[in-house]
């Protein structure tokens, strides 16, 4: 890759930060929201170090001259430019034959650099979901010194981890005989026909360190796989301990299920909305 196609890579790769991170908030699939400052810091960075490079090298199907025109500048360094030829030859007959290639250009692989970058600016991969929360280990919820009373509306509105952690933590049983209301994705559940998971996925920093909540749905058909839906419905009892302990079932028996949109920030777990 010669040095005008890196000046032009630069500059793509700029641009394609600053298209997620300023002109939309695509970066929300990749990274957590506090660290938009930073993409925007590199974007910048990037494209001056484009611009550098364009300058210095010039860029891709630029106009070049023709053989017979010459600046003053380059027939006063023609005596200097047939030196060091001259110290080049010398050096590169000290060493063999040379590489069969130029020194200002790169491998071939580097090239490749081109594909994510085309990609988030022509179509940007989408969040994580249910393939991923297949195979995460999840519930990992913080543990909880003392709950606040659940909400008075009728379903109570709860994040999955406020669903979780009351499951598994709340000694004083605050979900029985209460209905809730949570969103989420759908994952498939291959280990028991019949049911599924509402799932979410939150991340400490980016995609790559997520973790799933997940709470098993019974009574009603699975919607396809990674559609996000609001479920209403009760706490489901059986097949281990009871309400208020580490092994109670983290499971619902569903009222509703409601297709929705997916949210703009896939990542995090907030209460939803009553509609």
């Amino acid at each position: 890759m010669r040095r005008h196609v890196q000046a032009a890579l630069l500059l793509l790769t700029g641009s394609a930060v600053l298209h997620i991170s300023v002109l939309s908030q695509v970066y929300l699939r990749y990274v957590k929201e506090g660290l938009r400052p930073f993409l925007v810091a590199s974007a910048v960075l990037l494209l001056l170090l484009g611009v550098v490079g364009a300058v210095r090298d010039g860029l891709p199907f630029a106009p070049r001259r023709t053989a017979g025109e010459e600046t003053d500048d380059e027939r006063t360094d023609d005596g200097q430019a047939a030196d060091d030829e001259r110290t080049a030859d010398e050096h590169q007959h000290g060493h063999g034959h040379g590489h069969g290639h130029g020194h200002d250009s790169g491998p071939r692989v580097a090239w490749l650099l081109f594909l994510p970058v085309l990609a988030l600016l022509l179509y940007a991969p989408p969040a994580l979901g249910s393939y991923t929360a297949a195979r995460e280990t999840d519930n990992a919820v913080a543990r909880v010194a003392e709950f606040d009373p659940l909400p008075e509306a009728d379903p109570a509105p709860l994040a999955l981890s406020g669903f979780i952690a009351r499951v598994q933590q709340d000694r004083d049983r605050s979900l029985a005989g209460r209905t809730v209301l949570m969103t989420g994705f759908v994952t498939p559940a291959k280990d028991r026909a019949g049911t599924w998971y509402l799932t979410r996925l939150v991340v400490s920093c980016c995609a790559a360190d997520s973790r799933s909540l997940r709470v098993r749905v019974h009574g009603a058909p699975p919607p396809p796989a990674d559609a996000w839906v609001t479920v209403t419905g009760t706490w489901r009892p059986g097949g281990g301990g009871a309400l208020g302990t580490a092994t109670a079932p983290v499971a619902i028996d569903a009222r509703t299920v409601r297709r929705v949109e997916e949210p703009v920030n896939p990542y995090q777990d907030t209460t939803p909305l009553l509609p």
